[in-house]
């Protein structure tokens, strides 16, 4: 892990933006984090595209900052200012023309769009998990925070680090995910805009229903995509105050 600029904001939040290989990322940490007492980790997942995310996973970093947590972002494989990636190139076409002629997404676009960006993204969350938990003031337990959906799913079974996520449900998940689902067993607390115009709702609802974790909370509001209340935000965030700290 490089550290390429660091900054502190003006709550007392020290911003570090990094570079793990080729992969981008960004590390908050609160003010009172220290060798001697380090700081519990979130990761912040998101769509793909930091600097168009940034606005937002920075109000996230802020408001887990205020409640002792150090938070932490990578870009996802193909977006942002990483190479182009072909496989999701053509899937992302794929995509836009079913929904511009008014077409189902089937599962074969389903299929090629987000589980070859699983199984590419889980791992480098890994990897920078493995370098994040290496900094003095960085220590467990950890949560992971928000979407892919898919990618929080995997991540949930796969890595035994994480001790509880807050899922978004806003994105198409492949029906392989309804099995990984099964075997998920840490705490979850899944948010679920009930209007949103990108995401099929049965299909949230089916995949919270397979969860296999004895602890699971689905939170769900009207509104849009981008349109999660402050108080959902608020509920995640006591969430992870209970099962992290």
């Amino acid at each position: 892990m490089h550290f390429t600029s660091e900054q502190h904001l003006d709550d007392g939040v020290l911003e570090r933006e990094f570079t793990l290989g080729e992969i981008p990322g960004i590390l908050w940490t609160p003010a009172a984090a220290s060798a001697s007492a380090p700081a519990p980790l979130i990761l912040l997942g998101h769509p793909g595209g930091l600097h168009k995310m940034y606005p937002r996973l920075v109000g996230r970093a802020r408001q887990s900052a205020a409640e002792g947590f150090a938070t932490a972002t990578i870009e996802l494989p193909g977006s942002g200012a990483r190479p182009r990636w072909d496989t999701a190139e053509q899937a992302r076409a794929d995509l836009r023309r079913a929904l511009e002629a008014g077409a189902p997404v089937n599962d074969e676009i389903v299929d090629a769009l987000i589980l070859p960006l699983v199984d590419k993204a889980v791992p480098e969350w890994q990897a920078a998990l493995d370098a994040l938990l290496s900094l003095p003031e960085i220590g467990g337990p950890v949560g992971y925070s928000g979407g892919v959906i898919s990618i929080g799913t995997r991540l949930a079974v796969v890595e035994p680090r994480i001790s509880a996520a807050v899922l978004f449900a806003g994105s198409f998940v492949p029906r392989a995910m309804f099995e990984e689902a099964r075997q998920v067993t840490i705490p979850l607390h899944v948010l679920l805009q009930w209007d949103d115009e990108g995401n099929d709702r049965q299909a949230a609802l089916d995949l919270f229903d397979a969860f296999g974790s004895k602890e699971k909370t689905l939170h769900a509001n009207m509104g849009g995509h981008t349109g999660v209340p402050q108080f959902a935000g608020d509920a995640a965030a006591q969430f992870f105050t209970r099962h992290l700290k």
